[in-house]
């Protein structure tokens, strides 16, 4: 994850199963804006949006691991805190240069075995 681009990872089948692609989610960023403010805002609403699309590909978790190349794993977090249906789960965050999909699957395959 980072603050563009998010791959979620999770089982095909929620008892057992690999663990597969679920699912890509793309933030494009804010527009150029020469207002300063109104920028501001668009990128938080759309870091909102971004966070909400993919909320909706993992509807029922109850633990998460975030991995990417910046901050934005910890904004995330503190989305999921802030969300009734996460606020129980399991949050876990590390630190992680961009990888191909099958190796993000086999790095939370490990992770969580």
């Amino acid at each position: 994850m980072d603050s563009h681009n998010a791959t979620i990872i999770g089982k095909e089948d929620v008892d057992n199963g690999e663990f597969i692609v679920l699912g890509h989610v793309k933030n494009d960023g804010p527009d150029n804006n020469s207002n300063e403010n109104a920028a501001n805002n668009q990128e938080i609403a759309l870091t909102h949006k971004f966070f909400k699309e993919i909320a909706i590909i993992m509807p029922n978790i109850d633990e998460i691991h975030l991995t990417g190349t910046g901050q934005i794993q910890e904004q995330f977090i503190k989305f999921l805190a802030d969300t009734p249906q996460y606020k129980n789960a399991v949050s876990t965050e590390s630190t992680s240069n961009k990888m191909s999909d099958e190796n993000l699957a086999q790095f939370i395959k490990e992770y969580f075995n």
